[in-house]
């Protein structure tokens, strides 16, 4: 099965920053991959050579093709929602769907009327005239209407309430992906949308911390919570962070089995979010 995304040693400065350093990596048919980092981490620059807007040293396949060489043909395959509405405002909703409609060969007219019209979203509404929330509906709309292959999301939910921030991500699993689609997706709220992801993407200062299947993670790492007095003896075994925890001691080791870490305390999988203030913040990474 081809790859959609194949990264070999990408590399990216801007004057004295590095912002991608040897990043490799490979993104598999029908997954969600959370591409995750701090700011200023490289995840945009990342985005950005893989829509081929940018260039880069290294190699990148996306579905097959080179990103920069064949951009045109590419787009036809994949979707992209940014965190900042690039919609004109003085343009209609319908006129969105009038635009999109007559340059996009994959674009479903009907799919994106039916979704509206389960919103508040009038058609006649100018862009300026709708609630964020609103405009990212729109978004989510056309999305929904392109038969893409590949959908890469920056921060889709940048700004938005609970309420609409969990009704795109429903609305994003039940009526849009599946195992011919993949999915992209960066965002800061990881304890919000960490249960979707099949693998995840740690990056930081431009280089890959951590790329691994979620379902991979219990098997690699544990987080031990365990007593003060206690953690002088666990530290022999050398976790590569540590916080206090309400009086007591969260301890993250890689590659240690339950056998090792069980008689010193409580032990359990960390959360995705856990793990990457851990990776981030841990041994290496200061």
């Amino acid at each position: 099965m081809t790859a959609v995304i194949e990264a070999r040693h990408l590399g990216k400065s801007y004057g004295a920053l590095r912002a991608l350093d040897d990043v490799s990596f490979t993104v598999e048919p029908g997954r969600i991959v959370g591409l995750i980092g701090p700011n200023g981490a490289g995840k945009t620059t990342a985005l950005k050579a893989i829509l081929g807007l940018t260039r880069f040293s290294g190699e990148l396949r996306v579905l097959g093709r080179d990103p920069c060489r064949e951009r045109d043909a590419l787009m036809r395959e994949v979707c992209f929602i940014a965190d900042v509405a690039v919609l004109p405002r003085w343009l209609r909703v319908s006129q969105a769907l009038d635009f999109v409609s007559g340059v996009h060969p994959r674009f479903d007219r009907a799919i994106a009327a039916s979704f509206l019209r389960k919103t508040d979203i009038n058609p006649r509404s100018r862009v300026r005239e709708l609630s964020k929330g609103m405009v990212t509906q729109l978004h989510l709309a056309l999305v929904l209407a392109i038969d893409a292959r590949l959908l890469v999301l920056d921060e889709p939910t940048l700004g938005l309430d609970l309420l609409y921030r969990r009704s795109f991500y429903d609305t994003l699993l039940n009526d849009y992906f599946d195992k011919e689609r993949t999915i992209l997706l960066t965002t800061h709220q990881v304890e919000e949308v960490e249960n979707l992801f099949t693998d995840v993407i740690f990056i930081n200062h431009g280089r890959v911390a951590l790329n691994a299947a979620v379902e991979d993670l219990p098997g690699r790492y544990q987080q031990l919570t365990l007593a003060s007095e206690q953690a002088a003896r666990a530290r022999v075994l050398q976790p590569f962070y540590e916080r206090e925890l309400f009086g007591r001691v969260a301890m993250y080791f890689e590659g240690r089995t339950a056998a090792e870490l069980g008689t010193f305390g409580e032990l359990r999988t960390p959360s995705i979010a856990d793990l990457f203030v851990a990776k981030m913040q841990g041994t290496g990474n200061r």
